[in-house]
């Protein structure tokens, strides 16, 4: 019988390894009233880093799964005549669904021109507007989201982090650029919101950590200074910065005196942005030591730009926060309107609340990206999961900030710096008038504080939309944004 000191090792078995899973089918499209032949290539790809045990390299282990779809021009001869371009969305915790089947891909989600989707069942149809008559597509779906997984035993907390974020991303984008012979292409980014930090990160990332340069970024709905949208009491910009888009937002629902009702959208917020960046920022600086006059003066301006009563606008402190905007602009109607796109309007069951309890913008669309999806998957694409494809995941809510810790997290300097050491590199910016998510404002005034030299600022390209966050589901702004981003590309 063994003693305790001679008891066998207990043995560890071994968990096996993700292996891919590829499916590339072959289809055609006809866009701008030319036939388009394409293949597509959709499927996971592993993920693998080095691996150390008590300081000794154990070679390399698969860590995750990406899960990717991308769009190859038929009959390209030569890789580097044919731009690439990878695409991802924000939150963090969205899959790459919305620049997909909204905006780029060959196929889009059927709405109407305003953006509604109506009752189910959802279709697609031939986009138009596609980008793949300009560039190769690959849309990427970051751990945790869409089809992407960590491997067996691998903790998915890890890569829900922001540095953590883009060297996962980064790797992904350096495999699939090397195995599809890529590197003598023209290479190109393009993120949506929490994207757009990505994007911006990745810019610099894939210089310093693989030497690649980008051609281009295309940064739709902008949200690189959280400072610029996160609502604190000790924060003065955000107030200042939101009150051009609640201006819009009010103006859109007819809720503006009539001589502000009759003003060209542009114009008003001409009007109202030189308010908000002047006389109401210096303000909301002097804080309690501005003036009682001076105090009751400005909420009465405050609300005429927002269509909100001047007694509301006195118990907010001149600092009308976004969600209360949200309830109050039409809660006499019992009525609320949207974060991603306050054209939008939803109901609740208690109207007198601060809050709403869905954010219309999301509900009028989430379904019909959802269910087009997952059908376009398994019967056009081929590729069979029975698990849920992540569309949307709550990650945002205790998603690791790394360096950014205690401070608002900031990556402007970051595209700043690749911009210097890119100087050829271009940047296009996209927003929409009516998103309260990154406001347009908050927009500028983070690409005004870049602080890039002169002769750079020109590389920057920037386009307005009467529109939300996903300003693409308007057809006028689809129309608009499809012309700028092959423009851009081209």
């Amino acid at each position: 019988m063994a003693t305790p000191e001679e008891k066998p090792a207990e043995k560890t078995e071994k968990k096996p390894e993700p292996t891919e899973q590829l499916s590339v089918t072959k289809h055609s499209v006809r866009i701008g009233g030319k036939k388009v032949a394409y293949t597509v290539t959709c499927g996971t790809m592993v993920m693998r880093e080095e691996a150390e045990k008590e300081g000794k390299s154990e070679g390399e282990k698969a860590r995750a799964t990406v899960f990717f779809i991308a769009y190859t021009l038929d009959g390209v001869k030569d890789n580097a005549k044919r731009p690439v371009t990878f695409s991802f969305n924000g939150g963090p915790g969205s899959s790459s669904v919305w620049l997909h089947l909204g905006l780029l891909g060959p196929k889009r989600v059927l709405l109407d021109d305003e953006g509604y989707a109506g009752e189910p069942p959802y279709k697609l149809v031939d986009n138009d507007y596609s980008l793949l008559p300009q560039t190769d597509l690959v849309f990427i779906d970051p751990v945790g989201t869409g089809y992407s997984r960590m491997a067996e035993g691998e903790k998915v907390k890890e890569y829900h982090e922001y540095k953590r974020d883009l060297e996962s991303v980064g790797q992904f984008i350096r495999t699939y650029t090397t195995r599809y012979g890529r590197w003598s292409s023209a290479k190109y980014l393009i993120g949506e919101s929490y994207g757009t930090t990505r994007a911006s990160g990745l810019a610099g990332h894939l210089i310093e950590r693989y030497g690649m340069f980008l051609n281009g970024v295309m940064l739709v709905s902008v949200a690189l200074d959280f400072q610029t949208f996160r609502f604190d009491a000790t924060n003065p910009l955000p107030p200042v910065l939101y009150l051009p888009t609640y201006a819009a937002t009010a103006w859109f629902h007819k809720r503006l005196p009539a001589d502000l009702q009759k003003k060209k959208l542009r114009a008003l917020l001409d009007e109202v942005e030189a308010f908000a960046g002047g006389e109401y920022a210096a303000a909301l600086f002097q804080g309690d030591a501005l003036p009682d006059a001076e105090r009751t003066r400005l909420a009465k301006k405050i609300a005429r730009y927002t269509g909100l009563s001047v007694e509301y606008v006195e118990r907010t402190n001149l600092r009308i926060e976004i969600f209360r905007f949200c309830k109050e602009l039409l809660r006499g109607e019992r009525r609320t309107v949207g974060r991603l796109d306050s054209r939008y309007t939803g109901m609740d069951r208690d109207a007198a609340g601060e809050q709403f309890e869905y954010d219309p913008g999301f509900a009028a669309i989430y379904g019909a990206y959802a269910a087009t999806l997952n059908d376009y998957l398994r019967t056009d694409l081929k590729f069979e999961r029975d698990g849920p494809y992540e569309i949307l995941k709550g990650l945002y809510l205790d998603w690791g900030w790394g360096e950014f810790v205690n401070r608002f997290a900031s990556v402007g300097d970051t595209l700043r710096k690749a911009m210097s050491m890119n100087p050829h590199m271009r940047v296009l910016v996209a927003n929409g008038y009516y998103d309260f998510a990154t406001p347009h404002f908050a927009s500028d005034y983070t690409m005004r504080h870049l602080g890039i030299e002169p002769e750079l600022r020109k590389n920057i390209t920037t386009s307005y939309y009467e529109a939300g966050h996903m300003m693409y589901v308007h057809q006028p702004s689809l129309e608009k944004l499809a012309k700028e981003l092959r423009a851009f590309v081209k």
